[in-house]
């Protein structure tokens, strides 16, 4: 089955461009979400994360994500750590879930794709791309949050002209051009590509 990652920078709206997809028929695997389900159902990431955090890190099973992002924020250390528990684990969580599909071809999205090195495990990355400015607001918006909060989340991120250099095909999320066709032709692409590979 060919494997496509989506990814893009905060803000870049790679869960619309997904959304598109699944219209069409194709499973996504959204891995914040899974990191999310992880931290509270996988119990080898619960015990790594409590002897990270401390065993109040979770009440009656709720990770408190509140003082989770305190301290990460504070000290980025920490964040690397967190994350050297959780991006594996989601890894792995997604191979599986891959494994499980009946479609042309799948995909996973994520922010840190390049970071993570996961995309080696793809066949396609594609790259959604919006211009800062727009991201920013966009984010601001979406989360509630400062600027200067999804600044900081940006910097954490790789470059996007980088990121968008290493994909294989770029959809434009500017607001100015249509998702649409974009995401037609790249899932007519895909779905050739698809059958080449069976």
């Amino acid at each position: 089955m060919l494997k496509a990652g989506i990814t893009g920078g905060i803000g870049a709206g790679k869960s619309i461009v997904c959304q598109v997809f699944e219209a069409l028929g194709i499973p996504v695997f959204y891995a914040d979400a899974a990191g999310k389900y992880l931290m509270e159902n996988d119990p080898a990431v619960m015990r790594a994360i409590q002897s990270l955090f401390g065993t109040d890190i979770y009440q009656n099973g709720i990770l408190e994500r509140q003082k989770i992002a305190a301290i990460v924020f504070r000290y980025p250390g920490e964040l690397q750590k967190l994350n050297e528990i959780i991006h594996p684990a989601v890894i792995r969580y997604g191979r599986e879930w891959m494994e499980q599909q009946h479609a042309p071809y799948v995909i996973k999205e994520a922010a840190l794709f390049f970071e993570t090195g996961s995309d080696k495990d793809m066949d396609v990355m594609i790259g959604v791309f919006a211009p800062r400015k727009t991201r920013i607001l966009r984010a601001m918006e979406r989360d509630h949050s400062t600027q200067e909060s999804v600044l900081a989340r940006m910097a954490q991120q790789m470059d996007e002209q980088e990121k968008m250099s290493r994909c294989t095909f770029m959809i434009n999320n500017d607001g100015l051009q249509a998702i649409l066709p974009q995401v037609l032709q790249v899932h007519e692409t895909l779905l050739k590509r698809a059958e080449n590979k069976i």
